[in-house]
């Protein structure tokens, strides 16, 4: 088997709710999104000896960062209702999640959103930060 890698980056905000430290906070990152795809080489057409052509795999993952992209992201249930009303009020891009938006869940919300996608994933890393990412490894 084949692996290929390629990465996006999205800028946006979180925090974590019910956390006891400075994350509790809204603060904002500049996001990597690392995907590994897996899979044979294709041996027919004008992709033959490809797994998948790096455009399309480029393209499906810069389109999902893209979506998170100068955004708040926010667990479901973790803002009051009347701050929500503010923020759409003030004309801020929001994006609610059903889990608390740590790098750990969102390798795994990203790796199954890839999948739905039709990619074979293999691996989804997120960074924080240049030091710190968080890794989830699809079951095979």
């Amino acid at each position: 088997m084949f692996t290929l890698r390629t990465s996006a980056a999205f800028d946006s905000a979180h925090f974590l709710a019910g956390y006891n430290g400075k994350c509790a906070n809204i603060h904002g990152h500049r996001w990597t999104v690392e995907v590994c795809v897996g899979g044979e080489l294709i041996t027919e057409g004008e992709k033959r000896g490809m797994v998948i052509d790096f455009g399309d795999l480029k393209k499906a993952v810069r389109s999902m960062a893209d979506s998170f992209d100068h955004t708040l992201i926010y667990e479901a249930g973790s803002l009051k209702p009347t701050t929500l009303a503010a923020l759409k009020d003030e004309g801020f891009s929001l994006t609610e999640l059903p889990f608390r938006p740590t790098a750990e869940n969102l390798a795994k919300h990203f790796a199954g959103l890839l999948k739905d996608k039709g990619l074979d994933v293999v691996s989804v890393t997120v960074y924080e930060t240049p030091d710190n990412c968080a890794v989830y490894e699809v079951e095979r």
